[in-house]
């Protein structure tokens, strides 16, 4: 993943190489092609950065929030089967969930598969009135990620690539890890990054966190020792003659080279990639956080955000119960339980949390009336009517619920919350207004979510937990 403001060859770079170029000595230009060659290092220093610094650059009002964490239930997890239980709504509804359970703040209760969360609710609270009323996967979570409708002339970016343009490089982020890194694969169902393009796409990592070795692309080689990546780094030093040759002439002719290897050796066998390795986590920790991708994956978030990654996202597949519902969700509500609740604690002990946005859903609910006929065969299909949402941590206050849906689940009975509202909470704790400018390719004026007035018309910031 690049990690510098444009791709070195957008008009914009060009420009700039030019301009820069202009007047300079032939040793001076060779430097600079240089610097550009080696992927870009010393870009922010003769100016890339400060274009999309001053495009994108909002007001700065108190930001209790540094970091978020974004557990993706990737296909839709049911409402009434996670945060929202209706057991008087009878079999046709509840299915095999009839006893929610008290969570430790009187008066809040959640699906009795999830225990261990119910312990925690001081912690989090929970929306239980998400809607935009849209039941296909790809326009949902577009949606759901961007705060915007589909079908404009715009692919407008996630909020995972916004965080990354304001709290990434551009805005003064100095870290190797990239700014913006999902857990283990992207969607797919939309281009994260929108027209910000592929410099705010995140870094997917690949792999398998629960695997014996978490092989990270890019970071962790399946098939090389350590021992054996250092031996063909020193074979490479020693061949390098013609480098050897220019440092000799000219000790800071090769600097941006010398300091990009010196950099992606660092990510691949140094202190930095090992946030990746969690072998160095105690057998004790690993078990409580769950043996399973989806625990695991919270482990990892946990030490990217110790290590000051702006945004992670966790996809987590296998939500989209079409058929097989309670089979699915006795084996995926424990471990959402167990992973979430783990890092929730680890979080919060630490003191990370209040510095922490966590925030948990998928793209819709499903169907609060079983699909009992054949061939889903008690299954629950995509609705976007009404669903439910968990955020914790960043300023935000825990233990409250905001709306609520009527007695079956099927429609909003108090104060809708649209996706944008949420994502305007989670961009306001972090600093970044919602009527902030986007850097638009064609210089178009956008801001980071659409006006209240729509579309889609909304309340705005969610004040009850502020």
């Amino acid at each position: 993943m690049s990690s510098f403001p444009y791709s070195l060859h957008s008009p914009v770079a060009s420009r700039t190489i030019l301009s820069a170029a202009a007047g300079m000595s032939r040793r001076e230009a060779i430097r600079l092609g240089l610097a550009a060659a080696a992927g870009g290092l010393l870009l922010p220093r003769i100016g890339f950065s400060d274009t999309v610094t001053a495009a994108a650059a909002p007001p700065k009002p108190a930001a209790p929030a540094s970091a978020v964490i974004q557990i993706w239930l990737w296909g839709g997890p049911s409402h009434l089967d996670t945060f929202d239980p209706k057991p008087d709504a009878g079999l046709e509804y509840c299915g095999q969930f009839t006893k929610p359970i008290e969570t430790n703040v009187p008066g809040i209760r959640i699906c009795e598969m999830l225990p261990l969360l119910a312990q925690q609710a001081d912690k989090y609270s929970l929306i239980r009135s998400m809607t935009h009323g849209n039941n296909s996967h790809e326009t949902a979570a577009y949606i759901v990620q961007t705060g915007n409708m589909p079908g404009g002339r715009d692919v407008f970016p996630g909020i995972g690539s916004v965080v990354s343009l304001f709290k990434g490089y551009a805005a003064g982020y100095r870290g190797l890890l990239p700014p913006y890194i999902v857990m283990t694969e992207p969607q797919g169902r939309f281009s994260e990054a929108g027209f910000l393009g592929p410099r705010y796409k995140p870094f997917a990592t690949g792999g398998d966190p629960a695997a014996d070795r978490f092989i990270v692309d890019g970071i962790v080689s399946p098939n090389l020792t350590e021992e054996r990546l250092k031996e063909r780094r020193r074979l490479l030093g020693e061949a390098d003659t013609f480098g050897r040759a220019m440092r000799a002439h000219d000790p800071a002719l090769l600097k941006p080279f010398d300091q990009a290897g010196d950099e992606a050796y660092e990510m691949i066998l140094g202190d930095t990639g090992k946030v990746f390795d969690l072998r160095q986590e105690t057998d004790a920790v690993r078990l409580r956080y769950g043996r399973n991708t989806l625990g695991q994956s919270c482990l990892v978030a946990r030490r990217l955000i110790e290590r000051g990654v702006p945004y992670v996202t966790i996809n987590a597949k296998g939500w989209d119960t079409h058929k097989q519902h309670f089979q699915v969700m006795r084996r995926k509500l424990p471990e959402l339980d167990q992973g979430l609740s783990s890092l929730l604690d680890d979080l919060s002990q630490s003191g990370l949390l209040k510095s922490t946005v966590v925030w948990v859903c998928g793209e819709f609910g499903r169907t609060p009336r079983l699909q009992n006929e054949a061939p889903w065969n008690g299954g629950r299909n995509h609705y976007g009517k009404v669903f439910s949402a968990l955020v914790a941590g960043g300023g935000l206050h825990g233990g409250r619920v905001v709306g609520a849906s009527d007695a079956h689940g099927e429609e909003v009975a108090e104060r809708p919350v649209h996706p944008a509202d949420l994502l305007e909470t989670i961009y306001g704790q972090l600093g970044i207004p919602a009527d902030a400018r986007l850097p638009h390719p064609e210089g178009l004026d956008v801001r980071v979510l659409p006006d209240v007035a729509g579309p889609p018309k909304r309340l705005g910031r969610l004040r009850e937990l502020l």
